[in-house]
């Protein structure tokens, strides 16, 4: 490996963060689900043959701890202590998501709104099965459909029929919300 961990943690945690964002709704546990995904890349990075592009090769390690880590929590019992969701997304998550930044200087009346559709998005992404969650989430992050399929194990045809899917059911959260 060619890159050493700090330098894809560097290119590559926001991705992560975005990607830890989109499967969970709960800051802390977006954070310990963060945690798992950077060390899930970083045990894995030995096993990288380069028969796919590097950012390929880590959303599939990232969205397959995801997915595990999804599976477990829904099998515990809620904590109301340490499981509660907080409605009010905190900025560094809205920030992560969406790298909202005030770079612009847009009024705050403007960032608010799009704070607003932003954490609308994602509420309406975390509503998705597993797999439409999956693949949307790696199409908003620009990737293709042959790489998507490189990642879930599927067809190109397939992708194209499961994110059509998932932007009509998007599209009906995001307009009964």
């Amino acid at each position: 490996m060619s890159k050493d961990f700090n330098a894809i943690v560097s290119e590559y945690g926001p991705l992560l963060s975005r990607i830890a964002s989109s499967y969970e709704a709960n800051p802390h546990l977006q954070q310990e689900l963060l945690q798992e995904i950077s060390l899930a890349v970083w045990q894995s990075l030995k096993a990288f043959k380069g028969n796919s592009s590097l950012k390929t090769y880590i959303l599939r390690v990232a969205h397959n701890k995801a997915v595990s880590h999804v599976a477990y929590h829904a099998k515990q019992p809620s904590s109301e202590t340490y499981c509660e969701v907080e409605n009010s997304q905190s900025s560094s998550t809205l920030s992560a998501i969406g790298n909202i930044s005030n770079s612009g200087r847009q009024s705050p009346e403007s960032e608010l709104a799009k704070q607003s559709k932003v954490s609308l998005l994602v509420s309406a992404v975390r509503q998705l099965p597993v797999q439409s969650r999956q693949i949307v989430t790696m199409s908003m992050e620009g990737l293709g459909y042959q790489e998507i399929a490189e990642v879930c194990g599927i067809s190109s045809t397939n992708v194209g029929v499961i994110l059509n899917r998932a932007k009509k059911s998007l599209m009906e959260i995001i307009n009964h919300e």
